[in-house]
């Protein structure tokens, strides 16, 4: 072999081992992009619109998951959960009279039931962020409820609207309203 045949052999493999590594870089982008679109579903392509590029958008989602990891979310206790049933059932009740009432009710017990869980109390985005990562199929739910409540302080909001945004708060509640096994097993045997 003479030289020239390998200097083009050299550059051959290099030429594929730079291929190969391009490949197995996006293979993995990829993958990860499909982890997160999977993991927060519609909320995915909110944050690409908002952030305006999928790398940023992606960016952002784990940024949201790392600050979520660190955080100590629990979920309720059985006594806890009935409670917070209990107001809502009421709550509910209460809307026939004093839809605008009720409507920053829910927004405030669906507040409170975050702070019991352990979600942090900052401004909404941050609350609706952190929410998105655990409970991605119901964070629209939050932002649809907080933007006919913000409607409603403006005096835009009607009684249907009012109704439709304590059943976007109502889904969310739902959601959060999670009770340990560990402690539905024991409150389970303590009614046996």
């Amino acid at each position: 072999m003479n030289t020239l045949d390998t200097q083009t052999m050299a550059v051959v493999a290099v030429v594929i081992l730079a291929l190969l590594a391009v490949g197995a870089w996006l293979y993995t982008r990829k993958r990860q992009s499909d982890r997160l679109i999977q993991r927060f579903g519609p909320e995915y392509g909110r944050a690409v619109d908002e952030m305006g590029s999928r790398s940023k958008a992606e960016a952002e989602l784990r940024t949201r998951e790392k600050r979520v990891e660190k955080l100590n979310i629990v979920p309720l206790a059985p006594a806890d959960a009935a409670r917070f049933g209990q107001d809502w059932k009421a709550l509910q009740g209460r809307f026939v009279d004093n839809p605008k009432g009720v409507l920053m009710e829910a927004d405030q017990l669906v507040r409170d039931l975050m702070g019991k869980r352990g979600y942090p109390m900052g401004d909404f985005e941050s609350r609706a962020a952190d929410i998105s990562v655990d409970h991605p199929s119901v964070v629209e739910h939050y932002r649809a409820a907080q933007a006919i409540a913000l409607r409603d302080q403006r005096g835009e909001a009607d009684t249907e609207e009012m109704r439709k945004g304590v059943v976007h708060y109502r889904a969310l509640f739902d959601e959060l309203l999670e009770v340990s096994q560990d402690e539905r097993a024991r409150e389970m045997e303590v009614h046996s």
